[in-house]
Formats: C-alpha cells, sequence, structure tokens
C-alpha cells in the first residue's frame, strides 16, 4: 500500500473511533447521570460514579487493538486509603491514563476544562474541583477547602504539580498546592509517573495506532514524612524522583 492508501487508511479508522467515541460518551454520561442521582445520598466518595468513568476509559483503550498499557508499581499504593497524587503532565490523555489505577479521586482542574463538551460534564458529576488559574490565593483557598472534604470522604485528590502541560515533555519546576493540600489534610503523597500519553496523537488529530500508555507508581511519601520535612524540600525530594523513574522508563523503552 502506497503512502496516500495509508494515510487514507488512518484518516478513516480515525474518524470511525472518533464517531464511537462521542457514542459511547454519550451513553455513558447519561447512565452516569441517572447513577449520581441514586447513589449520590449515600455515596459520599462518589466511588460509584467514578467506577463509570473507569469502565468509560477501558471502552476506549481496549478497542484498538494495538494499544498498549503497561502499568508498575502497583505495590506502591493502598486502594482504601486516600492520597494526594502528583502526576506529570504531558497531555490531556494524561486524565484518562489515571483512571488505569484502582484508586477513587477527584481532580484538580482549570475552570475551562470544565466546558468542554462531554468532558466538562464528567467532571462536575465527579465532583472534580474546578479553579481559576489567574487568581492564585483563591484558587490555593478552594484546593485546601475541597481537596480536604474529599479526602475526609476517602477518596484521593489528584494534582500537576508542575500546573500546566510540559511542551517538551520533560518535568519542569512544581508548585506548592498539593503539598500544602497533603500537609493540611494529613494525608501521604502518592508520585505517579507518566509517558506515552503525548503521542497518542499523530498529526491533524490522527491517532497512533500503537501507541503505547506508561503508568509508573512511585513509593508514596507518608503523612509522617510530609508533616516533618520542610516543604521545598519535600517538593524537591518528589520532583526528583519522578524525574528519574521517567529517565528509567525511557532508558527500558530503548
Amino acid at each position: 500500500m502506497n503512502y496516500n492508501g495509508i494515510l487514507s487508511l488512518y484518516i478513516m479508522l480515525s474518524l470511525l473511533f472518533y464517531i464511537y467515541t462521542v457514542i459511547i460518551c454519550t451513553v455513558m454520561l447519561l447512565v452516569s447521570a441517572v447513577v449520581f442521582v441514586i447513589t449520590v445520598p449515600f455515596d459520599r466518595s462518589r466511588r460509584i460514579v467514578h467506577e463509570f468513568s473507569r469502565a468509560l476509559v477501558y471502552m476506549f483503550v481496549l478497542v484498538p487493538p494495538f494499544w498498549r498499557r503497561k502499568v508498575t508499581g502497583m505495590e506502591n499504593l493502598d486502594p482504601s486509603k486516600p492520597y494526594v497524587i502528583v502526576i506529570n503532565h504531558q497531555s490531556m490523555v494524561d486524565i484518562m491514563a489515571l483512571y488505569f489505577l484502582p484508586l477513587n479521586f477527584r481532580w484538580v482542574s482549570k475552570r475551562e476544562v470544565f466546558r468542554l463538551p462531554f468532558f466538562g460534564q464528567f467532571l462536575v458529576l465527579h465532583g472534580d474541583i474546578a479553579i481559576e488559574r489567574g487568581n492564585g490565593a483563591e484558587a490555593m483557598r478552594k484546593v485546601l477547602e475541597r481537596g480536604t472534604m474529599w479526602l475526609s470522604r476517602g477518596a484521593s485528590v489528584s494534582m500537576f504539580p508542575e500546573g500546566t502541560r510540559s511542551k517538551d515533555g520533560e518535568i519542569h519546576r512544581f508548585k506548592a498546592g498539593a503539598f500544602s493540600l497533603a500537609r493540611e489534610a494529613g494525608v501521604a503523597i502518592l508520585p505517579v509517573v507518566m509517558d506515552g500519553t503525548r503521542t497518542m496523537f499523530r498529526a491533524k488529530m490522527l491517532f497512533n495506532w500503537h501507541n503505547t500508555f506508561k503508568v509508573n507508581v512511585l513509593p508514596a511519601v507518608s503523612a509522617e514524612e510530609v508533616a516533618s520535612l520542610e516543604q521545598h524540600e519535600l517538593m524537591e525530594r518528589v520532583r526528583t524522583s519522578m524525574v528519574e523513574a521517567l529517565a528509567e522508563m525511557r532508558r527500558n523503552d530503548r
């Protein structure tokens, strides 16, 4: 098959998959809304609604036959415990990839994401935390208030400590929000390193059908360590461990 034929095939497959995605998102959003109404009086951590989103992610990822997911470090997490989860940020696909882990979590995300079709409605049903990035003091207040509430209910809180997406795929300087929340709530920090999420798409939004999503769960920093370490020391320790883990993941792919 020549180049034009291969390109036409990629376009057709990507178009069909986009149609499939719209259909399953519509169905699962309606189902999740019904489940939310039924369960919210007694499911204070919204675990049941969260599990429907996990099912949606698996329906999305498992259909393409050549997509692979590689999850390591599962022994480092306890599904019964709430954490502040910190993740390196390469693309919007990071949000989907975190659902590979058996944890119930709420996202902290900029308010603009809540306006996206389908995606925003799912975030509202989950109870995810919307912040205004232009107002640092108000954003921090909301993260501490809402984040502590969810952690007290047994749900983890997930944040991108870099604050924005990495343009080069590397891990850059961390902001303090996630670490302040862990200290305030008295919970452990769970570092998670991802790779392969920024290569899910080719040019012109065509899917890369041979992509591998890699998720590596690092050892948690205990609540006791979070409380005892200086914040700048804690941030640097977590960032260093994540940078080293990302480099190791890439060396193993060669």
